[in-house]
């Protein structure tokens, strides 16, 4: 994929230079799209090929990556031509199995797409290589004779690199699954001469999807792989029947395939777009059954371009939504890439790297018993949870579920529904058989059921007698399947015990709740919540952070009380060493309040912390009591405004006050780093605005933060010179 984010003629007259007398035009067009992306095959108006700023200037720099580039498609070209003139070297291949590993990508939302989704995209994938796919019939009967069956089987593997049972199957929490680009594959990248590696993400580089050729995979091999939008992924959950071709097309990229106009998707860049009424139909894909095309962004069965008497509009390689073919032409072009050495495609269906991926057969030995749920905290007034078997592999004889404090408390379903009516915490046991075979998982504390009512005020925890924290008064969701919340003697605030996250020894970056119990807050007209925790960084790149949030009510709407990132958080200076605290002066205090109209009945406290590589982060001495006249510092200052926004070198911010107030204004940068500061100042009632110098800061969104001491208010600010 190649970067637009500069000037195009700059970008163009770069490559002609690096490439002069040594390679056509018309194959510079071809080499040039190395890294190749499908636009919203849904869209009419498709998105161009996105920016990814790290490979154009990789080039820039190092122009021998460029020509080496260059030089593996000149021989995969030959190669093909070769192989396609002798179809003897393919003879003794019935079907080759490419082993496909998912990682996905997400930020617990939408995007963290379900096992069963990712099967049945793979599912949707094999069937339009195979000739099954469900709108097989539709194809226009000009094109059903070179309509091929591929003898090309993408299946999930059951071994990971190391030859552990596996399901295939990796869930990763990072903030990089909304940029979707190459960097995604720094998270974590499997051997792509063993693997077909697919990234689903929240967003692929604003596109449905994008894939590296193996030319650009031969020279960079970490960026091997395919990167796909969640919602571009199997005919349900987050997509549909329609979006699901996505997948295939990005398969037929990543098996030498060319779009089937032959030209690349940027807007006023020097290929040629999709659709264009100007191209020039010269200009192909380098398959000789698929007619010259202008491309079509539409299911138009009978388009016509480029003197055709209809177009191969449902052609995989095209930008229809209905592009679910491949020609003979193309099942040869993509066979003589798994034939090739380059970037290991040919290593892939060898009989000894399938028996090492456990792709060798269809059918894979059980492996383990595993299960989730649609929650793990269960409220009264929502007491029922469903659960789901994500056991691997095969197909099960028998399940066998067992729910201590549930109702039923056993079940031979695959995906039982369970309710819980007495507060306390239950394990959960599974065990499944697959023929002879048998595997059992018990989930200790995985339920928490809530009580209705709570402890009284004023609340005191300093942990000194818990025992569990998924006992009776507290309970943790462990979101990432890391490390979580537990309980520590090595460290205290006061007393001898504290809670902990160990976020030194893990290398995900996860996030972690912990609840309260129930609190009665009866007769309460606001609240004052204090709590001391410690946190150091391992370096300063380090972006951990700590949310402390009101829950009104069991289920309710979380209300933000504090948020701390990155330096914001730390309480010590960095070290590379396991931190502990070891002095009182390394524990912050912090103390916010919840008015009246915020609290309701079952109201409960929720602490997350989100990891970004930093240390461990300790908790303690938590203290809830009744305030008298508590405001909020929203109450006491209205029509906070920020001007003007964006901005360039200055601005102002405007507020009233309904009373005197001690106030500090700070700006901080998306990493929450504190970049600007106005010295703490006397507000009295009334109306102020208060002016910041931006002067030296760089275009990009800011937070302007005004606090007391204990409360803040948040406003952004957009910087652009």
């Amino acid at each position: 994929m190649i970067s637009v984010n500069f000037e195009y003629k700059k970008a163009h007259f770069f490559f002609v230079f690096l490439i002069h007398k040594t390679i056509t035009m018309k194959k510079f067009l071809h080499f040039l799209t190395a890294i190749i992306c499908s636009g919203n095959l849904i869209s009419q108006t498709l998105l161009h090929c996105g920016a990814d700023e790290m490979r154009i200037n990789t080039l820039k720099q190092n122009p021998q990556i460029a020509n080496a580039v260059i030089n593996r498609d000149v021989e995969l070209e030959s190669f093909t031509q070769n192989f396609t003139q002798s179809q003897s070297k393919n003879t003794n291949i019935a079907t080759y199995v490419i082993p496909v590993v998912f990682h996905v990508i997400h930020n617990y939302g939408v995007e963290n797409i379900s096992d069963a989704q990712l099967k049945d995209g793979l599912d949707i994938v094999n069937k339009s290589f195979n000739k099954t796919h469900p709108n097989t019939s539709s194809i226009v009967a000009a094109f059903q004779g070179i309509h091929a069956n591929c003898d090309i089987e993408f299946r999930l593997a059951t071994k990971d690199p190391n030859g552990n049972c596996h399901s295939g199957i990796n869930r990763i929490a990072s903030s990089l699954t909304s940029s979707g680009d190459h960097r995604v594959k720094n998270l974590i990248h499997w051997p792509p001469t063993q693997y077909l590696n697919v990234y689903i993400v929240a967003n692929a580089a604003g596109l449905a999807g994008h894939a590296v050729w193996p030319s650009d995979a031969d020279t960079i091999p970490l960026w091997d792989g395919i990167v796909l939008s969640h919602n571009y992924v199997g005919t349900f959950g987050t997509s549909n029947l329609t979006q699901s071709v996505a997948f295939a097309h990005e398969c037929g990229h990543y098996l030498n395939l060319h779009h089937i106009w032959g030209g690349n998707n940027v807007p006023g860049f020097y290929f040629y777009p999709c659709a264009d009424p100007n191209k020039d139909c010269n200009i192909d894909d380098l398959v000789a059954d698929t007619p010259p095309t202008i491309g079509w962004q539409s299911c138009n069965l009978t388009g016509a371009s480029c003197g055709n008497t209809v177009d191969n509009v449902q052609n995989a390689m095209d930008y229809s939504y209905c592009n679910i073919m491949f020609t003979q032409g193309q099942k040869t072009r993509m066979q003589a890439c798994l034939n090739s050495p380059i970037a290991g495609r040919n290593n892939l269906w060898q009989t000894a790297n399938l028996i090492a991926t456990g792709t060798y057969t269809n059918t894979s030995p059980l492996c383990k018993a595993d299960f989730i749920s649609n929650k793990t905290m269960v409220c009264p007034s929502a007491s029922s949870v469903t659960f789901t078997n994500t056991s691997y592999h095969g197909t099960f004889t028998s399940i066998e579920w067992k729910f201590a404090g549930g109702t039923p408390s056993v079940s031979t379903v695959s995906n039982p529904t369970v309710s819980y009516s007495i507060p306390g915490s239950y394990p959960v046991e599974l065990k499944v058989k697959n023929g002879t075979d048998s595997s059992t998982i018990v989930k200790q504390n995985y339920i928490n059921m809530q009580a209705t009512s709570g402890a009284g005020l004023p609340y005191s925890e300093g942990f000194e007698t818990v025992t569990s924290l998924n006992g009776t008064e507290w309970f943790t969701n462990n979101l990432d399947t890391s490390n979580t919340w537990k309980l520590t003697n090595l460290a205290a605030a006061s007393g001898s015990i504290s809670i902990m996250i160990d976020n030194f020894s893990t290398s995900i970056n996860g996030k972690d709740e912990l609840f309260s119990r129930a609190i009665n807050l009866t007769g309460a007209t606001g609240l004052n919540i204090n709590f001391k925790y410690a946190f150091a960084r391992r370096d300063t790149s380090n972006k951990d952070k700590l949310q402390v949030f009101g829950l009104g009510t069991c289920n309710g709407t979380p209300l933000p009380r504090y948020s701390a990132i990155g330096s914001a958080l730390e309480t010590t200076t960095l070290t590379t060493n396991p931190y502990y605290p070891i002095s009182t002066a390394e524990w912050r205090s912090v103390s916010v309040s919840m008015i009246a109209a915020q609290i309701t009945s079952g109201f409960r406290l929720k602490f997350v912390f989100s990891r970004d590589g930093g240390n461990n982060i300790f908790i303690d001495d938590i203290n809830i009591d009744v305030a008298t006249d508590t405001k909020d510092l929203s109450e006491i200052l209205d029509f906070v405004k920020i001007f003007p926004n964006p901005t360039t070198d200055e601005c102002a911010v405007k507020f009233t006050a309904s009373q005197t107030k001690t106030l500090f204004i700070d700006v901080f940068n998306i990493l929450g780093e504190k970049v600007y500061s106005i010295q703490k100042g006397i507000y009295e009632e009334g109306e102020h605005e208060v002016k910041l110098n931006t002067v030296n800061l760089s275009n990009g969104m800011y937070i302007i933060q005004i606090n007391d001491g204990v409360r803040a208010i948040n406003k952004e600010l957009v910087i652009s010179k």
